[in-house]
């Protein structure tokens, strides 16, 4: 069985089905609103810059080089910069989840996708959809928008991807998409390298020498009758020092850890499948239902199957 990382797993509902714009070339004085309600969206900065305008008042330079991504789902704008709103300028909007909308360059009312001046800006643009309730432990450990600063070479190299994508041959779109799920990966996974201490713990934890081999092996095997013991095993160390290592470095102890990543799993089971609960019991690691259930009562307030129906 391949190993499945946290990231990886909560990544697996977000994907870039569809949801393009490439290559967007636009001349200042402009505007684009971003109205999908997405629950993440990336904009990489090829040449020139703007700043992003978010609805609580945060605005966020980039320039050339920066990759943003933007927790949804309001709506917010990028701006060539910010006095431009109140002033005469082009607006552009992008809204490719709503009905009957298409993310192609003759629905973007004049943003140029051909050759272009050199003062103009060049962005990659990728909203992303979501299926499922995965996702949304991801979005709890992001800002509203963080940007990570990218070299020239990767720069250059986005930029020919997405102009070859951009031509509408066979396969462009399916290679836009997977450019932009590849995009999302790196930049987030980029990003919680560098926050140090502000990265979400279960990432910090896959990074340190004793604990990442423990976790590693737990979320490869959720089911597994994990104990503190058989956790210290893994990391090879004593298990009185697992215990205060796991505790300082992931803010609660072991076994809270374990049965917040279960809960958190069986949320989504109940909710994106039809699984019985005795099924989704075992997958999260519980050897009958009647304690799975009394676990995630105590978690939620609700039984498994009063939190499956109120979600439906």
């Amino acid at each position: 069985m391949r190993p499945v990382d946290p990231l990886s797993s909560l990544l697996s509902g977000i994907r870039a089905e569809g949801s393009v714009v490439s290559h967007a070339v636009l001349t200042a004085p402009w505007t684009i609103r971003f109205a999908d309600g997405a629950p993440l969206t990336m904009v990489s900065v090829l040449r020139g810059g703007g700043t992003l305008l978010l609805p609580d008042g945060t605005e966020r330079t980039v320039g050339a080089g920066d990759t943003a991504v933007v927790r949804g789902p309001a709506p917010f704008h990028l701006a060539d910069r910010p006095a431009t709103v109140h002033r005469p300028h082009t607006e552009y909007e992008i809204a490719c989840f709503t009905p009957d909308a298409e993310c192609a360059a003759e629905e973007l009312g004049g943003i140029h996708w051909a050759a272009d001046p050199q003062d103009a800006t060049a962005l990659i643009v990728g909203a992303y959809r979501a299926s499922g309730h995965r996702h949304e432990r991801l979005l709890r450990a992001l800002p509203p928008v963080l940007v990570v600063k990218e070299d020239a070479e990767v720069c250059a190299w986005l930029e020919t991807a997405a102009a070859d994508a951009a031509r509408l041959t066979a396969g462009s779109q399916a290679l836009m998409d997977r450019l932009l799920d590849w995009a999302l990966v790196c930049t987030l996974r980029t990003w919680f390298d560098r926050a140090g201490a502000d990265a979400p713990s279960w990432y910090r934890g896959l990074a340190d020498p004793v604990l990442g081999p423990a976790l590693q092996a737990f979320h490869d095997r959720p089911a597994e009758s994990w104990t503190v013991a058989s956790l210290a095993t893994r990391a090879g160390v004593s298990r009185a020092l697992f215990a205060k290592r796991f505790t300082e470095l992931m803010g609660r102890p072991p076994l809270a850890y374990l049965t917040e990543c279960r809960m958190a799993d069986a949320e989504a089971l109940l909710t994106d499948t039809d699984l019985s609960i005795a099924r989704i019991a075992r997958t999260v690691g519980y050897a009958d239902a009647f304690g799975f259930s009394a676990a995630f009562k105590r978690h939620k307030g609700l039984s498994p199957s009063t939190y499956r129906a109120a979600a439906a």
